[in-house]
C-alpha cells in the first residue's frame, strides 16, 4: 500500500494531497530560508487521525512538520528542512472546546485564530490577552506555544504565560495530557469543577514546557488552555511620548514598579505608523508626524466602581509620568489613543501590518532587559549605517514581560522581495545583525533559521539533554527534524 492510500484510510481522500502546486506552496515561505518541497500535505480533522497520522509516520518513518496558521509565514518554522516529509496542516482542527469565564481560560484547537476567538470570548465577558497586532489567520495556540509576547506585562507571570494546559500526540504515537487535565476526562473534570487552568503537572514535571518554543519538534499539539481576562468595562489610554528614549525605560519600569497599566509597551515611528497605516506612502507621511518613541499605555476598570478604579490609578500614573519631566497625551498628531486601543485589540487588518511597507520583512527578536536595550539599538544602527540601510526604515518593537524583569526587543526590517540586491543584502544584514545583537547578550529563546548556530553553539550541555529527551518522546526523530538542535 502506497502512501496516498495509507493516509487516505486515516484521513479521507479529499484531506490528502500531493499535487505540485499545494506542494511548493507549503515548502516557501518569507524567510529567504532554502526551499525543501515535502512529498504530501495532510489535513486531519481530530486527535484520533492526527495520532494515526503520528503512527503512520514512525512506521514508515517519515519526517512531519506541523502547521496551526494560515500563510503568509515568516521565519522557516512551518517548511520542512528534511527530505520527504509530510506537513500535517492542523486548521481544520477548528473547536473552541470550552469558555471558563469563572477561572477565565479559554480551550482552543489548533486552528482557531484571534479572529474566530474574539467575538466568542465577548459574549462570556472575557477577552484574550493579545500579542501585538497579528496577522489574520495566525492560531491562537501557535501564538502561545511560540512564547509571542502579550501586550499585558502585569498579567505575565511567568515565561509559559499564556499557555496553560494542553493535549499532546508525541512523537512516539502518545496521546498525553498536561498539567491539571492529566487526570480523568475532561467531561469528569468539568463535572467536578475543574478548569484546566495549573499547566505544572502531573506530578513534579512541567511536561508543556517541553513542546513550548519547541517548534514541532516534540509532538502535535492538539488542543491547548489559554488565560484570558475579563472584558473591561471602562478603559482608558494614553501615549507618552519623547526623543529621549531613556526617559521611557524609567518611566515604564517606575510604572510596573507600582503595578499599573495593562498593555504597556514602546515603539518607534515607523512601527507606529505602519500599524496605523495602509500602505508605504501613508507609512511615511505618518512617520514624519509622529516622535521618535512612544510608550502605549492603558488602564482597565472591571466588577465594582471600575470608573473610579480607572480614574484613581490614572491620577497616580499621571503624577508618576510628570515626575520624569514627560506628559501623557490621548492624542498624537492625527492619531488617537482610543484609536490605537482599537487596533491592538485585535488580529491585523490586510495586508499584515509588517507587509505594509514594502511587501517583505525579516525579524530580529531576543530577551534582554529594558535597561539594556539602548545598547542593541545603537549596535543595530551601527550595522544599518553599514548595510546602507535606512535606519529610519527600522521598526522597534520593546515589550516588558514577567512583570517588567524582562524584555522583549524586536527589529523589523522591511524590504522588497521583488529586488533580488535589497533581499540579499537584507538577508545578510539581518544575519550579521543577529549574531551581534547575540555577542553583546541578547538572549535567543526562539532559534529559528541558522539562530540555532549561536544559540546553541555554547551549550553543550543543553545539547546533550535536548538530545536525551528528544529520543524519549520522539524516538524515530520523525518530528520536523533540522529543526532546533536536532
Amino acid at each position: 500500500m502506497n502512501t496516498q492510500e495509507e493516509l487516505t484510510k486515516i484521513v479521507g481522500a479529499e484531506n490528502v494531497s500531493d499535487e505540485t502546486e499545494s506542494l511548493i506552496k507549503y515548502s516557501e515561505d518569507i524567510s529567504l530560508i532554502p526551499m525543501i518541497r515535502p512529498k504530501c500535505i495532510v489535513k486531519p480533522r481530530d486527535v484520533e487521525e492526527v495520532q494515526g497520522v503520528v503512527k503512520w509516520a514512525n512506521k514508515t518513518l517519515t519526517p512531519i512538520v506541523p502547521i496551526s496558521s494560515g500563510a503568509p509565514h515568516f521565519r522557516g518554522g512551518t517548511t520542512p528542512s528534511a527530505e520527504g516529509a509530510a506537513i500535517i496542516d492542523l486548521r481544520r482542527m477548528k473547536k473552541i472546546i470550552r469558555i471558563d469565564r469563572k477561572n477565565r481560560v479559554a480551550m482552543v484547537e489548533p486552528g482557531v485564530t484571534f479572529s474566530e476567538l474574539i467575538p466568542k470570548l465577548k459574549e462570556a465577558g472575557l477577552a484574550p490577552l493579545m500579542p501585538l497586532v497579528p496577522r489574520m489567520s495566525k492560531s491562537v495556540l501557535t501564538c502561545a506555544l511560540e512564547r509571542e509576547p502579550i501586550l499585558f506585562p502585569m498579567r505575565h507571570w511567568e515565561n509559559m504565560d499564556p499557555l496553560c494546559c494542553t493535549e499532546i500526540i508525541f512523537g512516539s504515537g502518545d496521546l498525553f495530557r498536561t498539567g491539571s487535565s492529566a487526570v480523568g476526562t475532561l467531561e469528569e473534570q468539568w463535572a467536578a469543577g475543574g478548569a484546566q487552568i495549573s499547566g505544572q503537572g502531573p506530578a513534579q514535571v512541567d511536561f508543556a514546557r517541553l513542546i513550548q518554543g519547541a517548534q514541532g519538534t516534540m509532538g502535535v499539539v492538539t488542543w491547548a488552555s489559554i488565560q484570558c481576562k475579563l472584558l473591561p468595562k471602562v478603559k482608558s489610554s494614553f501615549f507618552i511620548f519623547t526623543d529621549d528614549f531613556e526617559s521611557l525605560i524609567n518611566l515604564t519600569y517606575k510604572l510596573l514598579w507600582k503595578k499599573l497599566g495593562e498593555e504597556c509597551f514602546i515603539l518607534n515611528n515607523h512601527n507606529l505608523a505602519c500599524i496605523l497605516s495602509s500602505g508605504r506612502e501613508d507609512t511615511i507621511s505618518l512617520r514624519e508626524t509622529l516622535p521618535a518613541w512612544v510608550l502605549i499605555f492603558s488602564l482597565e476598570g472591571g466588577g465594582l466602581l471600575p470608573e473610579e478604579k480607572v480614574q484613581y490609578q490614572e491620577n497616580e500614573a499621571l503624577n508618576i509620568i510628570e515626575s520624569f519631566g514627560l506628559k501623557a497625551s490621548k492624542n498624537l498628531s492625527t492619531v488617537k489613543a482610543e484609536e490605537v486601543s482599537d487596533v491592538i485589540c485585535g488580529p491585523s487588518d490586510e495586508p499584515y501590518w509588517k507587509l505594509r511597507f514594502k511587501g517583505a520583512y525579516k525579524d530580529v527578536f531576543f530577551l534582554t532587559t529594558l535597561d539594556k536595550t539602548p545598547d542593541f539599538i545603537t549596535e543595530m544602527n551601527r550595522l544599518a549605517d553599514s548595510y546602507s540601510y535606512p535606519v529610519s526604515d527600522i521598526g522597534v518593537y520593546l515589550q516588558p514581560t514577567v512583570q517588567g524583569t524582562n524584555c522583549h526587543c524586536e527589529f523589523n526590517i522591511s524590504y522588497d522581495p521583488r529586488n533580488q540586491q535589497e533581499s540579499e543584502n537584507v538577508q545578510t544584514f539581518v544575519s550579521v545583525g543577529s549574531k551581534s545583537m547575540a555577542e553583546i547578550g541578547g538572549f535567543f529563546s526562539r532559534p529559528y533559521g541558522n539562530w540555532k548556530d549561536f544559540a546553541y553553539g555554547s551549550a553543550t550541555e543543553m545539547i546533550v539533554s535536548y538530545k536525551k529527551v528528544k529520543n524519549i518522546f520522539d524516538p524515530n526523530h520523525i518530528m520536523n527534524p533540522g529543526k532546533l538542535c536536532d
